[in-house]
């Protein structure tokens, strides 16, 4: 009888945990769902009219920090491209933002944006275990070892081509970098091209990053490069997995060429392509940044003085500064994976969410005189992964900030100091404004320079090098004898 008692306590014991367990679950599920369906967001500002994006169009990179100034809140809702959208801005809300449990990056990119700049169904519209695959490849090329031999190509082909500018009474900085770019990423790469195509291959290039925001002829150009490059490089990689073509196997082309996915079969070769050009295409855009460097040297000869000195951390600095303070990347877009409540907002799911990259960047709660270029202002700053934001934030290994953020700003660094020590040229009267309506932008002239002369290297210091050199052979003699 007490054996039977004790089994049948333990039983109900049972059921009734699981059940109080399973009233729990339901219960907390009910509220859950009962908060989402109370009336939503009554506090949080909703912009007027029926949709905004003319408006965008007119307003260019401030159009998100426009409203958040407006209305005195980081959180705005309103409508762009037919679709509701939430923007956001600040710290907390990036932190939110690239939390991969709330958002999403497939389908997101809109079509003319595919269609230009990315390329179809490529890395940055992919999610979970596929996305963080795709990322470790690029990662892996992008080490400091490979970091190192881009830079010095591009050392190399700056050389070459500084003796190229002494010949011409002028040049247009934005057009020779991104030569010098080309030239060195292709070679970086190990990816051939036929020379009497290097103009034709770099003015595509060109219109892949510059025409997703236009409309018109230029959009339609930007559309016709992308297919004339991805069907380059297409028949490249085909080559290459055939084995037609002998190629290192630790060159980025070899590595893309064999890209595989989570089931360890290789990836169809469109796609492939349109990740190898994912790694040419940013590096030949960061032209941008180098013309914006120019700018920033003309209009504050003070930090010129500066750099003379060779001091890798206020080049740094410097650098930083220029990616901060001017335009490059807007905003950038995710979408609700599952509704959930943050700061007194409800995100329904699928609902298009935007971040304000550039608007934080000049947040005056985050950045002191945001529109003061400064370099030493990152003297003092902490470094975080939600502030600093020029080509999106987040963990660089796992989230979906760009692969290319830390090459980018060695690449600027080795231009900028080669702009300051190793050249010498004069700046004509010319249109340096940046139009903030476009997207993207730049300089309007594209940075003219004259009289581009190669910097000679003082006798005095060369001679010293030598004297010196001497006596370290001498006193070798000395201590062998």
């Amino acid at each position: 009888m007490e054996e039977n008692f004790i089994e049948y306590y333990k039983n109900q014991s049972r059921f009734y945990s699981e059940a109080i367990v399973t009233y729990v679950a339901k219960n907390s599920e009910y509220k859950r769902k009962k908060e989402l369906c109370m009336p939503t967001n009554q506090g949080i500002p909703k912009e007027k009219g029926i949709d905004h994006t003319v408006d965008l169009i007119r307003e260019g990179y401030p159009f998100i920090q426009n409203r958040i100034k407006k209305y005195q809140s980081p959180i705005v809702i309103s409508r762009v491209l037919g679709k509701r959208v939430i923007f956001l801005s600040g710290v907390e809300a990036a932190k939110v933002f690239y939390n991969d449990k709330y958002f999403k990056r497939h389908g997101v990119a809109p079509m003319r944006v595919q269609k230009t700049l990315f390329g179809k169904n490529a890395i940055q519209g992919l999610d979970g275990k596929e996305h963080l695959k795709r990322k470790n490849l690029f990662m892996s090329l992008l080490t400091p070892e490979y970091e190192k031999q881009l830079i010095e190509l591009c050392v190399k082909n700056l050389d070459r081509q500084a003796k190229e500018w002494e010949k011409k009474k002028s040049i247009k900085l934005f057009d020779e970098s991104k030569k010098v770019l080309f030239l060195s990423v292709c070679e970086w790469t190990a990816v051939p091209y036929p020379k009497e195509k290097e103009k034709e291959f770099l003015e595509d290039f060109g219109y892949m990053i510059y025409s997703f925001g236009r409309i018109g002829s230029f959009y339609r150009k930007g559309k016709r490069s992308r297919k004339c490059v991805e069907h380059w490089i297409e028949q490249l990689i085909k080559d290459v997995r055939l084995g037609m073509f002998a190629v290192d196997k630790r060159t980025p082309l070899y590595q893309m060429s064999m890209c595989k996915d989570i089931n360890g079969e290789l990836v169809d070769i469109k796609i492939a392509a349109r990740e190898l050009i994912n790694l040419l295409r940013p590096i030949i855009a960061i032209a941008t940044y180098i013309t914006f460097v120019a700018v920033a040297l003309y209009e504050n000869p003070e930090c010129k003085e500066k750099l003379k000195k060779k001091d890798p951390i206020y080049l740094e600095m410097f650098c930083q500064e220029v990616r901060r303070y001017y335009p490059f990347s807007p905003f950038i877009g995710a979408k609700v994976i599952k509704s959930f409540r943050w700061n007194h907002c409800v995100f329904k799911k699928n609902t298009l969410v935007m971040l304000d990259l550039y608007g934080m960047m000049h947040d005056e709660k985050l950045w002191k005189q945001p529109y003061t270029f400064n370099p030493e202002r990152f003297k003092k700053h902490e470094k975080c992964l939600y502030d600093l934001m020029p080509q999106g934030g987040g963990n660089i290994h796992t989230g979906h900030r760009c692969a290319g953020d830390m090459i980018t700003l060695k690449v600027m660094m080795a231009f900028t100091d080669y702009l300051v020590n190793k050249i010498e040229y004069t700046v004509p009267n010319q249109d340096l404004c940046i139009p903030l309506n476009q997207i993207p932008t730049l300089p309007r002239s594209g940075f003219i320079m004259k009289n581009v002369k190669m910097k000679k290297v003082k006798k005095k210091n060369i001679i010293k090098k030598n004297a010196k050199k001497k006596n370290v052979e001498k006193k070798n003699i000395r201590t062998k004898i």
